[in-house]
């Protein structure tokens, strides 16, 4: 058997328009390749972007929160001061007191409880 023969590269053709098949389909998987990966780095940016964005928005929540709180906390005790102002007037008042309808007691909510 010669070296040079056609033998030794059984299943394997070497014509040319195999090669040009062989290398088209090779650009193809390297294109497909490289259109993924930059979809994939997309993904992964638009994801840390949403993950960005979430984190932001639940910082400026929580300081809605807090300022709430502290409002509510005010309100409160205004509550009391005016409450207290009320109750220490009602027996010096000169007013007409009968049309004057007595304070309601204080409900408390539950939602606004801490």
């Amino acid at each position: 058997m010669q070296p040079d023969s056609d033998s030794n590269e059984a299943g394997y053709s070497s014509s040319p328009a195999s090669n040009r098949q062989d290398s088209s389909d090779d650009v193809k998987k390297v294109q497909r390749r490289e259109k993924n990966r930059i979809a994939a780095q997309k993904s992964r940016q638009r994801q840390t972007q949403k993950a960005d964005t979430l984190h932001v928005e639940s910082e400026n929540l929580e300081r809605v929160n807090s300022a709430l709180r502290r409002e509510i906390r005010f309100l409160r005790e205004e509550i009391k001061c005016l409450t207290y102002a009320l109750s220490s007037h009602q027996p010096t008042c000169t007013m007409v007191t009968h049309k004057i309808a007595a304070v309601p007691p204080r409900v408390a909510s539950p939602r606004f409880q801490e």
